[in-house]
């Protein structure tokens, strides 16, 4: 079982005295790769002009950008919410940016009220995310949001 909370204080000690998203967000997709087991993509994807732009990650060469409204990430954003599929091949217009990936949780990140990116999870196992999981993941994402700066970001 993950120490989610455990986390969430490595992330917010990681984070200390830069709290600029760019080393912040690199930071956490390390850790979160280190820490969770059967991924094959960890990262994250920022609002670039009203879009979903490539962040910092771990894993292979991913998407570079996503129209809101299209895939799991660009669903999540325009229906603002967390989303955990445990077959992405049977989700309604999934983004295939590596084959092997089978199952996927995405949870918003938000600042100054609106969203400004999300956290992507991808494992070739499917149904990997449990409720337990994006409740705990969740939790960090609420961490990130305490630490970093995101006013850089051009929405």
């Amino acid at each position: 079982m993950t120490d989610y909370a455990m986390m969430g204080k490595q992330m917010a000690a990681l984070a200390e005295g830069e709290p600029d998203f760019v080393p912040v967000l690199a930071n956490a997709s390390a850790l979160l790769w280190d820490s969770l087991d059967r991924l094959n993509w960890a990262g994250f994807y920022l609002m670039d002009e009203g879009s979903l732009l490539l962040g910092p990650f771990q894993g292979k060469p991913a998407c570079v950008r996503i129209p809101v409204g299209r895939g799991v990430c660009g669903t999540a954003v325009s229906e603002n919410r967390s989303l955990r599929v445990p077959d992405v091949h049977a989700f309604p217009g999934h983004i295939a940016c590596d084959s092997a990936s089978n199952s996927e949780l995405v949870i918003p990140i938000r600042s100054g009220g609106k969203i400004v990116g999300v956290l992507d999870l991808d494992s070739p196992e499917f149904d990997r995310f449990s409720a337990q999981d994006q409740a705990g993941l969740e939790g960090f994402v609420r961490v990130l949001e305490e630490v970093t700066d995101f006013s850089r970001l051009r929405g």
